[in-house]
């Protein structure tokens, strides 16, 4: 008796142990998540490459009287050319803003060849590394600058477009947050069929992500981890899309338990017994995955990998402790009305997913072909991308920065309105600004601020900003100028492209190898392995060439994020093996039973389809979020991970990885134990049919 007494009183006081440990740790974690926003960065040198000369060119900057100079460019237009009353009005609000701030230099008007535009330079020190006061100054210009009766006025330069992206950055966290919960919802209510179940795992959900802010926010402060609107964006799509993953996972297990087990604790006992295994080791691959990209040289990319980690970790945490005991604690009447009765059995219907595996198990060669030339077939749109994504045209919308950049480059065709910052030890100045001057492709330069052993340098290219011709120039300055740093906007367009390229070379294969070797050992086998890691490639690869197919004659994007490539192949690998890992680890529990080859691969698809389908839509609808964000790097990261997620669902999980394992037969296996023939004859396990989870899939 009395050990049945202690019994019961666990089954009450463990679930509220829990939920008291969660309030104790988010009343700990509720000042530092709130400070979060306070500690993001969305200046240029939070996003460089940590070796680029720009990023030597910005941090030398920060260290001049004044630190990080603020560039504008206050751009005057009339269709039908300018007037003397124009050019008054430009010289009096260009007088009015160096008066209200403390300018590098004296404004001077550079008319263009038709007389239809007046661009004035202006650059300031005033706000110098505080991104709130750049953001004043930008404001306070555009205030002062302003046109009417006809003529127009734009304030561009690259302060005036970190400005517009920091607004647009700022206003994600909000929208961003919202359209994802509410996304996941109406997936939840569709997959679970309550008007109750789908809050739990949301309201979970929601916890884990103000948790992981707080953890993000110790990360900064304790190891300098850097956070951007980016990656804090990002962040919260992983918790509530791999949260709800696991939710899913865990719930459908529950629930089949609930039907064996009469107590909820002991029900949930068994679940997480069953599926925990499966969970950690999906979620420890995602995790490594992310933090491969610290071997990333450019900034963002690093950054967002310890970030995506806590997202994926606190989802963890949170799923297999608080959802237990919220569920434990709701009883049985949180699935109301398909409350699952103790005793009972499902309702048998059949599947969709046992009519794909008959399919895939029939002709396992012909299914395997046709899937490999249809994914390779996509995967030619690749060369169809548009070129590296430039500044002006990082905007699904116009803004003001934007509108004076195209004014400019239509009026200005033949000549560089955006400067180049050259730094240069302060005993060679002379020497250096002698050998700028005389550089092809350079219309003028002259010198700017002196401190601490450096002298700065302003350029101006002949041709247009990050064309042809202002590249060449800058490539030119650069071997030219050997002991200097060039930096400003168009060379760190060139640096991302350059270091990004350079981090695919090096953070793929450790991708690669570090989730090849989770699998190897979770798997106990060689083979399994290789064919999930050649499936998420190829679904990589498809999902981009897809995205070519789209993005300029579909989206009208001018072009490609340099970054798209790295970050789209960290994510599908790391979460598309998340779905192998369920399908293969119960194609082996199926085969440890003694289930032959072809038969366990189909049981472990019949078994785990409609949790892998619904897991993939909700995975693929968060991030698909993405693309109703103002930036177009969000929007194609977005879009190539949502497209390469329901790929993985419903193309490689089910057919191909299904027809390669049963073509294979014990081969899958090897070199372990399972690839062996049996000594004797091995009892036959009869598939059992699984509960049916998603309305849509099953």
């Amino acid at each position: 008796m009395g050990a049945v007494r202690t019994t019961a009183r666990r089954r009450r006081a463990v679930p509220w142990l829990v939920l008291g440990l969660w309030i104790a740790v988010l009343a700990i974690a509720s000042p530092f998540a709130s400070k979060l926003a306070d500690v993001q960065r969305d200046r240029a040198i939070d996003y460089l490459p940590a070796s680029a000369d720009s990023t030597q060119v910005a941090k030398i900057q920060d260290r001049l009287p004044g630190g990080e100079a603020t560039e504008l460019v206050v751009v005057y237009h009339r269709d039908g050319g300018l007037t003397a009353a124009d050019k008054a009005t430009a010289a009096d609000q260009l007088d009015r803003i160096a008066s209200a701030h403390r300018l590098t230099a004296e404004p001077r008007g550079i008319p263009s060849q038709d007389g239809t535009t007046l661009m004035y330079p202006v650059a300031s020190t005033e706000p110098g590394q505080d991104e709130k006061a750049r953001d004043e100054l930008v404001n306070s210009v555009r205030d002062i600058a302003h046109g009417d009766g006809g003529l127009g006025v734009d304030v561009g330069g690259a302060g005036a477009l970190a400005t517009d992206a920091s607004e647009v950055y700022n206003s994600l966290d909000g929208p961003l947050l919202y359209t994802t919960a509410g996304v996941v919802a109406l997936l939840l209510i569709l997959i679970y069929r309550s008007p109750f179940l789908w809050l739990v795992p949301l309201a979970v959900a929601g916890l884990a992500d103000y948790l992981s802010m707080g953890v993000a926010y110790g990360l900064n402060q304790g190891f300098g981890t850097s956070v951007s609107g980016q990656s804090s964006g990002i962040m919260t799509i992983l918790v509530f899309g791999a949260g709800t993953d696991y939710a899913l996972l865990l719930v459908s297990r529950y629930r089949e338990e609930l039907r064996r087990i009469e107590r909820p604790y002991d029900a949930m006992v068994a679940a997480l017994k069953g599926c925990g295994p499966a969970v950690l080791a999906s979620s420890g691959t995602v995790a490594a995955g992310l933090l491969c990209l610290l071997a990333a040289d450019l900034n963002s990319s690093r950054g967002m990998g310890p970030l995506g980690t806590v997202g994926v970790l606190c989802a963890l945490v949170a799923m297999l402790t608080l959802l237990p005991a919220l569920l434990v604690l709701l009883g049985r009447r949180v699935f109301w009305p398909l409350v699952p009765r103790y005793g009972s059995t499902p309702k048998a219907r059949r599947s969709l997913f046992t009519a794909m595996g008959s399919s895939a198990g029939r002709r396992p060669l012909t299914v395997l072909a046709g899937g490999a030339v249809l994914l390779g077939t996509l995967a030619l749109g690749v060369l169809n991308l548009p070129g590296s994504l430039k500044q002006e045209d990082s905007f699904t919308s116009k803004p003001d920065a934007v509108a004076a950049m195209e004014t400019l480059a239509e009026a200005y065709p033949e000549r560089g309105t955006q400067p180049i910052s050259v730094i240069t030890p302060q005993d060679r100045a002379a020497g250096t600004l002698a050998a700028v001057r005389g550089t092809r492709g350079v219309d003028s330069a002259r010198e700017g601020r002196t401190a601490d052993g450096w002298t700065e340098i302003s350029v101006l290219a002949a041709a247009p900003p990050q064309s042809a011709g202002e590249t060449a120039t800058i490539e030119a300055l650069r071997d030219k100028l050997d002991g200097s740093y060039v930096g400003g906007p168009s060379a760190q367009q060139i640096d991302l492209k350059d270091t990004n390229a350079r981090d695919r070379l090096v953070v793929v294969p450790i991708v690669l190898l570090s989730v090849l070797l989770i699998l190897v050992a979770l798997l106990r086998s060689l083979v399994a392995p290789l064919i999930l890691v050649a499936a998420v490639v190829a679904v990589w690869g498809a999902a981009l060439g897809i995205g070519g197919l789209v993005f300029e004659p579909v989206f009208g994007f001018e072009g490609t994020d340099p970054g798209l490539g790295l970050l789209s192949f960290v994510f599908l690998v790391a979460l598309g093996v998340d779905y192998g890992i369920f399908l293969m680890h119960r194609m082996r529990e199926e085969s440890l039973k003694g289930a032959e080859p072809a038969s366990a691969a189909l049981t472990a698809l019949r078994t785990t389809g409609g949790v892998i389908a619904s897991a993939g839509l909700v995975l693929a609808a968060t991030f698909a979020v993405l693309t109703n964000m103002p930036m177009v790097q969000l929007v194609e990261l977005g879009f190539v991970i949502a497209v390469g997620v329901l790929l993985d669902t419903f193309l490689v999980r089910t057919y191909l990885v299904t027809s390669a394992s049963v073509a294979l037969g014990r081969r899958v296996w090897w070199p372990g134990r399972l690839s062996r023939e049996p000594d004797g004859p091995r009892p036959s396990v009869p598939p059992k049919e699984p509960e049916p989870v998603a309305v849509s899939v099953s």
